[in-house]
């Protein structure tokens, strides 16, 4: 009775001490959290109730007669609705990820209608479902909140003109691939972190063997600091109205060199035969150019008629460049606080264009609709939900309707701007844009500190 008293005294402040530290270490430090405490315990709760969480969420099926036969013949006792065939439990640094084979008449929404009763079943942050192939599922648990300090993983899958980005909600890298979306619309009112997030996509780009051209009205503040990298740049509404007929120039000619390859002769190979500027042959095909709009509103507002004659004209072109640039290798990154109608005449038929949506966090609901309302509008009350103390936090979505709560690593002005001028090697040879090629100022040397002392000199 002595010993069970001494344990009780001494170990129930212990048991009490260890759980205010684990749920200290969930909240300030998951991701350490998460490997020591949290993946065995999810494990555990798991293994032990995962017939009875199926059956209560309604995802078993009876079984079939041939076994509930055989299970009658030799145990004399009835047979339990069949949950969904479970494969091997892979740990992974945020949760954990296993397979199930669908028992017959299932299908991946029924999982996925019962995501929140399988997450509050097994204490985990979220469940996300995943079909792999006709019949097999998988389950991504993710143990903690990915997004409340963003940790980028090690393999994000970036390839040419694929930049990872941000951290999906499901902890994988959401990557933004010119190829699979070649134009995408950034809203985000101030402090937002839209800035934030071009900052990854130039740094990003800047490694690889693109020509990056910027329109920032806002005099330059800013694109200016990766002028390094920058083949072109616009820094006010009249140099953009010369930069954007430019652009338009380039992509026609790229189109005559690819009809003029289209002129071949009969005896010619069908893989010679190409649409678009990636068919065409390594050393003949041209440099893809990715534009970058900041703030486009400042493009369509007008004072006089004459500024209204130069903002049809440069809509017109961005409009132009938005419907037959992809085939011409030519993209377009449109960012701004607001974007709508009421912007004037040819914003929404540019806005039709923009496959890709990005919407931090907005003043109002109705920039939220502007940018996914007509694509997913399911994903409007998520936008409108993000809070201001989570800047860098937003909803991307895409014209297939699916979307998903994303949000940008912090990295400083200054980091992007020196990753910029170690890859100034890198910007290709645009002859177009040489014009607008922004002035780089020299960067000091600093003079190295003598380490002997000069001798005084005298009279």
């Amino acid at each position: 009775m002595s010993d069970l008293m001494t344990w009780v005294e001494v170990g129930g402040p212990v048991a009490v001490a260890g759980g205010g530290a684990a749920a200290w270490a969930k909240s300030r430090r998951p991701a350490a959290w998460w490997p020591m405490a949290g993946l065995p315990v999810s494990v555990v709760r798991l293994l032990a109730s995962y017939g009875s969480v199926m059956d209560s969420c309604g995802l078993t099926v009876p079984p079939s007669r041939l076994r509930m036969l055989a299970t009658w013949a030799t145990t004399r006792r009835q047979v339990r609705p069949v949950p969904p065939r479970r494969g091997l439990i892979r740990p992974t640094s945020t949760g954990l990820r296993l397979r199930l084979r669908l028992a017959p008449g299932q299908e991946p929404a029924d999982l996925a209608a019962s995501a929140e009763r399988l997450r509050h079943a097994w204490g985990v942050h979220a469940v996300y479902v995943t079909e792999v192939k006709p019949g097999t599922v998988e389950l991504r648990l993710v143990g903690f909140d990915v997004l409340h300090r963003v940790r980028m993983p090690r393999k994000t899958g970036g390839d040419f003109l694929a930049v990872p980005v941000a951290l999906r909600q499901d902890a994988t890298a959401f990557v933004r691939d010119y190829r699979t979306v070649p134009h995408e619309l950034v809203l985000g009112a101030t402090l937002s972190g839209k800035s934030m997030y071009l900052r990854n996509l130039i740094a990003g780009l800047a490694r690889q063997p693109v020509a990056l051209a910027g329109i920032d009205c806002k005099r330059g503040v800013e694109l200016a600091p990766f002028a390094p990298r920058l083949s072109a740049l616009a820094t006010d509404p009249e140099q953009a109205a010369e930069l954007l007929p430019v652009l338009v120039k380039e992509m026609e000619d790229r189109y005559d060199l690819i009809k003029a390859r289209q002129g071949l002769a009969p005896g010619t190979p069908e893989e010679e035969i190409t649409s678009d500027v990636w068919g065409l042959p390594e050393d003949e095909r041209p440099v893809p150019i990715v534009l970058v709009v900041d703030e486009v509103a400042e493009l369509f507002l007008v004072a006089t008629k004459k500024d209204e004659e130069r903002r049809d004209a440069m809509v017109t072109h961005l409009v132009r460049l938005a419907q037959l640039g992809r085939a011409a290798g030519i993209y377009l990154e449109v960012c701004g606080q607001r974007f709508g109608a009421e912007l004037g005449k040819g914003a929404t038929m540019l806005r039709a264009q923009l496959s890709g949506r990005i919407c931090h966090r907005v003043n109002d609901e109705a920039s939220a609709k502007m940018a996914l309302g007509d694509i997913a509008p399911e994903a409007v009350e998520a936008a409108c939900s993000i809070a201001p103390e989570r800047p860098g936090l937003a909803v991307a979505g895409d014209t297939s309707g699916g979307w998903s709560r994303i949000r940008t690593p912090y990295l400083s002005l200054t980091d992007a701007a020196a990753v910029c001028r170690q890859t100034a090697h890198l910007v290709p040879d645009v002859p177009a844009l040489d014009p607008f090629r922004p002035a780089v100022p020299a960067v000091p040397v600093e003079r190295p500190t003598p380490l002997v002392a000069p001798r005084p000199v005298t009279d």
